[in-house]
């Protein structure tokens, strides 16, 4: 087990089911999180899913940043990178890409290279393609992702619905099955509401 901490803090295992969310540098204006930071971290889980959901609904309400995500090149060089690792640094269980933030949750698997180097991995390749994409350059992602270790059976099964659900939540379609940006590992499709 390894702990670190910068704004987020963050506890990686060798092993283990992860649910991630990376986002845009611009996506959240600092004034929002400077707001959200005076929250700080909790252990206390209700307080952190509170956190959690006032993050993710001023990021779903795509009213900062540019919805960049949403471009369909760009889109299918973050499903090659989310791809790529599966059954080589992790089993991809599901991922949503929102316009301008990705939830994805998957499993470590024996000898990955780590949490933090996996999403630095991907993290560097999509924002060097999508640049290149945009015909911009600079930063494009937030330097740091949220991630969670996933703790049992039921938050496992809660986490699914929550990342496939949430252009749903959005307002974006009414099924999620309807969302081109979104896969779901065939293996835990029976267990989506």
């Amino acid at each position: 087990m390894v702990y670190t901490k910068r704004n987020l803090p963050h506890l990686y295992f060798e092993y283990g089911i992860y649910f991630v969310t990376f986002r845009t540098c611009d996506s959240l204006p600092k004034n929002m999180i400077l707001e959200l930071k005076n929250d700080k971290y909790t252990k206390d889980e209700n307080k952190a899913r509170k956190i959690f959901k006032k993050y993710d609904d001023l990021l779903d309400s795509g009213k900062w940043g540019n919805i960049n995500l949403l471009n369909e090149d760009v889109a299918k060089v973050i499903k090659y990178c989310l791809h790529y690792p599966d059954s080589k640094e992790y089993i991809l269980i599901c991922y949503t890409i929102m316009s301008n933030h990705v939830h994805t949750v998957f499993e470590l698997i024996k000898n990955n290279k780590g949490l933090d180097k996996i999403m630095k991995s991907i993290k560097g390749i999509t924002a060097r393609e999508s640049n290149k994409i945009l015909n911009r350059s600079g930063k494009f992602w937030q330097d740091e992702s949220y991630d969670r270790l996933i703790r049992n059976e039921k938050e496992f099964y809660r986490v699914i619905n929550y990342v496939l659900m949430n252009p749903v939540k959005a307002g974006l379609i009414e099924n999620w099955r309807d969302w081109k940006y979104s896969y779901c590992n065939p293996d835990y499709i029976n267990f989506i509401q």
